[in-house]
């Protein structure tokens, strides 16, 4: 016999168990079609997170009921919301102007592009495509969801962001042909590279297309002819009235578009000449002068605004996850900031899945609560033995003599500050 619930239910709004099961077991199509990136748009953020239940009240509740609650904490505490970092922000402004700009040009035969870089788990692709997702709402307000100069009576396909993912071997006919796939368009296999290029054209303008994302453009070298040819396509895309939004990682440092260098006094990413300008002398305008390049950067946990910021950041999270022993400071308090820093070192990506992995352990087993010791059997890729697993420990040197003289330090890699690369020394 089932305890009967209170008057007021804790769970009350909570899905039933079918539609849980169809958010956890029901597929999403791929971003890079237009079925996929609508879906992405129309369902991004609109989770809700399972209601907050005291571990009495969980008690009284049925076993099913139980199993449901838990079943929904596990997708609430999985899906940890975008929040409003100054990273996120900096990408989020960017693009705003420059889409708000580009769309009101008339005359202007090209459209400046954007350029956002960061190294893996940065949160690149998240906060770009958020801002894709916000400027198309606000894009279909203005004409009723039609293309501007649609004729009543037509069907149409108003695709004003476009999503597509660099290919891995990418050549100007696979870029074309990953365009194209995103409206799902047909294409004839014996298309010359002029008719495909043509066919995207019209593509973009007959969807209205006003900005398309080119995610993972690291994967170009330019090395390779073929990576050199989609460069050029990728400028040409220019002027279609259509803006272009690179992402990739490490933007400045691989080669792509040249290598940059940052100006401490204008505060800007300088791409230097190509070898080819030598031969042709076009190509310094036709890239450095067309892309503002920003990077993104990860938390930082120097000055007392920085460590806010973070601190802010947690406490978003904490809000978001369901457990039932969890308690206000879970993550804000005592010495857990610097040891979340400490273990991701300020990456959002890696923080995010720390957490999520520590919310699942906290649930498995019966903790219910995240602390620095439940978070120690957490295991992320960032973490480094403090020796090699087969390597005896060595001997303590009691002797001065016995020790070797210190190695002369040699320079390191290049890193970068807030303020842009600096060179650091040592090991």
């Amino acid at each position: 016999m089932t305890r009967a619930l209170s008057h007021d239910d804790p769970l009350e709004g909570l899905p039933s168990r079918a539609k849980i099961a169809e958010l956890i077991l029901g597929s999403r199509p791929p971003r890079d079609t237009y079925v996929g990136w609508q879906h992405y748009r129309t369902h991004c953020g609109l989770l809700v997170p399972a209601p907050t239940v005291s571990p009495q009240q969980w008690s009284m509740l049925p076993e099913n009921r139980q199993y449901d609650y838990d079943l929904y904490r596990e997708l609430t505490n999985a899906n940890l919301p975008l929040q409003d970092t100054p990273m996120h922000d900096k990408v989020n402004k960017l693009i705003r102007r420059r889409l708000s700009g580009n769309t009101r040009k008339k005359d202007d035969p090209t459209r400046a592009g954007v350029m956002i870089s960061g190294w893996g788990n940065y949160g690149k692709t998240a906060s770009v495509c958020s801002a894709g997702a916000v400027f198309e709402d606000q894009w279909l307000k203005l004409h009723s969801c039609l293309i501007p100069g649609s004729l009543p009576g037509t069907r149409d396909l108003h695709a004003p962001v476009v999503y597509v993912s660099t290919p891995v071997t990418a050549t100007p006919k696979s870029l074309c042909t990953s365009i194209l796939g995103f409206f799902r368009a047909p294409i004839r296999k014996s298309a010359s590279l002029p008719e495909l290029v043509r066919q995207v054209a019209d593509s973009l303008y007959d969807h209205g297309v006003k900005a398309m994302i080119l995610d993972d453009v690291s994967r170009l070298r330019m090395h390779r002819a073929d990576d050199q040819d989609v460069l050029d396509l990728m400028r040409a895309f220019m002027s279609l009235d259509v803006t272009l939004i690179l992402t990739g990682v490490n933007i400045s440092g691989i080669g792509l578009l040249r290598e940059a260098t940052w100006n401490k006094k204008t505060r800007q990413w300088e791409m230097p000449p190509l070898e080819s300008t030598r031969i042709h002398g076009l190509e310094i305008t036709q890239t450095e002068h067309r892309f503002e390049l920003i990077e993104i950067d990860r938390f930082r946990y120097v000055t007392p605004q920085q460590i806010q910021v973070f601190v802010n950041h947690l406490k978003g999270i904490e809000r978001h996850l369901r457990l039932l022993n969890a308690k206000a400071g879970m993550l804000t308090g005592g010495t857990m900031p610097e040891y979340l820093m400490r273990r991701t070192g300020g990456v959002v990506g890696l923080l995010g899945r720390l957490l999520e992995d520590g919310a699942q352990e906290a649930m498995e087993s019966g903790k219910e609560l995240i602390d620095e010791n439940l978070l120690d059997e957490i295991v992320l890729r960032r973490d480094e033995p403090e020796q090699a697993p087969d390597q005896p420990l060595a001997p303590a040197e009691s002797s001065a003599a016995s020790k070797k003289p210190p190695k002369a330090k040699r320079r390191r890699n290049t890193v970068f500050d807030d303020c842009g690369p600096a060179e650091a020394t040592g090991s």
